[in-house]
């Protein structure tokens, strides 16, 4: 695994020369005003600060970035980690999140030593759309309090929502103005100017601006310090057993997000830059930024579409890119830390909700409702519902068990058709043969024969009582399992008792290699196998 990743190195800095370096340079730094206004956003969203937030996006830029399984990844704190930090940090504190980072981080580093990558493309589309769609209703739910100025309590976004029946809801006229400028300055902010600024960045200066020019009286950001080793972070010896023991769970849960995130993120821009990907390489560099990001005070983080499109939009070459962006916010923190901190938490909620609704998969959630797919509807909603309602990890397992539950249902619906063999003259290569099939039919069996239409295919076969022969066409059949080898074995030794001649015909290989291990060729012979229908009858002529 270290041999291919130093011959992957090899491979991306091949040619390397100061042309390739200015491109990345531009691309890192345009990277960092993308990644400055979210990470700050998403360290406040997560329960904890901005600084956290910052932290998170330098040393995830500088480790994971170096460690990465492709050129192109560029991680840091996401919206979708923040749904799950909510609720461990009202119920532990920072030390939880901490704690819960570094479990996650070993566990990610596991999957990738046992190559477990491919892991996610077990996950269908549907699932992916709708666990996303959750995550940016649960952002956006997260973000009222900020955005409104109210105060509400719970562990969860929804038990925020419902507390406000209890605590009053009385907005802060003020912030509400300052977050609904910066929507407005995102959704209507020219797109050839998002390429040089973001529209994020403006927006949040701006609002910066207006607020204390105005000298609005809202919440703000608060002390940014400059440093990368923060009061709050992991101390190993202030760590009970017993919490960390709770935290396990938790843990997984963060694993299987930046598992499914850091892929997902992966396998797009790959096709986006025509470069490969490395699956379990980027578990590993997920898994070792994890494991060092809570000694700094960070939240756990994971590769994000929106940085990692824009580095690859951007002309970025390699994987300096993403460090580059980290050493820039990190001249960020120390030279603007006093600037950032006067900026409207109101502000920052705008941005947010901009990009939760940005994130959700819009022509996917269209394709599927207008073609009326039925059950990929059902996995996005249930799985959405799921989200917002219980606990990521369940979300996704639901997800998928539902989805596998459906397939299963589907592919349980063999076709199956009879055809009666007349008197008919049959043209063999050699000469004309006049074959005479009284008392004859063909079945044509399509779909796979498992577990799930064994019945059905006896039904059929009970129907056709009183033919002296039968022709099993198995062309459409792709794949048998081990109850449907067995069942064919049964209903072959009772159609031989009862005096019946067999043949089978089109048998794909994988279906042979089953009925040779469940004993049905040897039981027939391996002569009653031909390759087409007419083949068996001009032999049974």
């Amino acid at each position: 695994m270290i041999k291919n990743f130093v011959n992957d190195l090899k491979r991306e800095f091949s040619g390397y020369n100061g042309k390739s370096f200015s491109k990345d340079l531009m691309a890192g730094l345009t990277v960092t005003a993308v990644a400055l206004p979210l990470a700050l956003a998403f360290g406040v969203s997560s329960g904890a600060d901005a600084a956290a937030g910052l932290i998170t996006a330098i040393i995830a830029g500088l480790i994971i970035s170096a460690f990465s399984g492709a050129s192109f990844q560029i991680s840091g704190p996401t919206g979708a980690m923040t749904a799950v930090l909510i609720t461990i940090v009202a119920k532990f504190g920072m030390q939880g999140v901490f704690v819960a980072c570094l479990i996650a981080g070993v566990l990610l580093l596991l999957f990738g030593v046992f190559k477990l990558g491919n892991l996610v493309s077990f996950i269908p589309m549907p699932v992916v759309t709708g666990f996303t769609t959750g995550i940016a209703i649960i952002i956006a739910l997260g973000q009222i309090d900020n955005f409104f100025g109210t105060t509400s309590v719970g562990e969860s976004a929804l038990e925020k929502i419902f507390s406000y029946g209890t605590l009053g809801f009385s907005p802060n006229w003020f912030a509400v103005v300052i977050g609904l400028l910066v929507i407005l300055i995102m959704v209507f902010y020219p797109k050839k100017w998002n390429n040089v600024v973001p529209s994020s960045l403006v927006a949040i200066i701006i609002a910066a601006v207006v607020s204390n020019v105005l000298k609005f009286d809202i919440a703000v950001v608060g002390e940014i310090p400059r440093t990368l080793l923060p009061e709050t972070r992991l101390i190993l010896a202030g760590v009970k057993f017993d919490m960390a023991k709770e935290l396990v769970a938790p843990a997984f849960t963060i694993a299987m997000l930046a598992m499914i995130e850091s892929l997902l993120c992966g396998s797009a821009a790959a096709r986006m830059k025509k470069e490969p990907f490395n699956a379990d390489q980027e578990l590993i560099a997920q898994g070792i930024g994890n494991i060092i990001i809570p000694f700094f005070g960070g939240v756990p983080a994971t590769a994000a579409i929106a940085r990692t499109s824009v580095a690859i939009k951007s002309g970025g070459v390699t994987r300096l890119t993403g460090i580059i962006h980290a050493v820039g916010l990190l001249l960020s923190m120390f030279l603007l830390g006093s600037l950032m901190a006067k900026l409207p938490l109101a502000a920052l909620a705008g941005v947010l909700m901009v990009t939760a609704w940005r994130m959700n998969e819009w022509e996917t959630i269209k394709y599927i409702f207008s073609k009326r797919f039925k059950s990929a509807m059902s996995q996005f909603l249930i799985t959405m519902v799921c989200t917002v309602v219980f606990d990521l990890t369940i979300a996704i397992i639901v997800g998928v068990v539902f989805s596998f539950m459906h397939f299963v249902m589907k592919s349980s619906k063999i076709e199956i058709n009879v055809s009666k063999v007349e008197n008919e003259k049959f043209r063999s290569s050699d000469a004309d043969v006049e074959c005479t099939h009284k008392n004859s039919v063909v079945m044509y069996i399509t779909g796979s024969v498992f577990f799930g239409n064994c019945a059905k295919l006896n039904d059929a076969v009970e129907q056709m009582d009183g033919y002296d022969e039968i022709i099993f066409s198995l062309r459409g059949v792709s794949a048998i399992d081990t109850s449907g080898a067995q069942n064919l074995h049964e209903i072959c030794e009772n159609l031989l008792a009862s005096g019946v001649k067999l043949s089978f015909c089109g048998v794909q290989p994988a279906v042979k290699e089953m009925m040779q291990r469940s004993g049905v060729v040897d039981l027939i012979g391996e002569h009653c196998f031909y390759w087409s229908v007419d083949k068996a009858l001009l032999a049974n002529a």
